[in-house]
């Protein structure tokens, strides 16, 4: 498998970029992987999500999908797609350092 190297640490990602071992994650590769995606800077709701992201792989083994990251993540789906406009629940899951959820493309 590939690797990439955020915040100084490499860490294993599939041939689309997401982490093989969430457990590589840190909060501070959090900032690099959202310029990766074309998002300058994490606010206050970016990082909202993307807790909530990590919270539900860690409780359910995966992440979210859009639907239910728009009803339960306490940002609006029109909200989300202007935090993540290439694609809330995969461009989230991808900062959040979990695999990508099923159902996205």
């Amino acid at each position: 498998m590939p690797t990439a190297t955020y915040a100084g640490r490499d860490v294993v990602v599939t041939e689309d970029g997401f982490f093989a071992d969430p457990e590589q994650w840190t909060e501070e590769m959090a900032p690099e992987l959202a310029r990766a995606e074309g998002i300058d800077a994490l606010t206050e709701d970016h990082w909202r999500v993307v807790k909530f992201m990590r919270r539900e792989y860690e409780e359910k083994g995966a992440g979210p999908t859009v639907r239910v990251l728009g009803k339960t993540s306490g940002v609006p789906i029109k909200q989300l797609y202007l935090l993540f406009p290439k694609g809330p629940a995969k461009v989230a899951a991808k900062i959040a350092g979990i695999p990508k959820p099923h159902g996205c493309i």
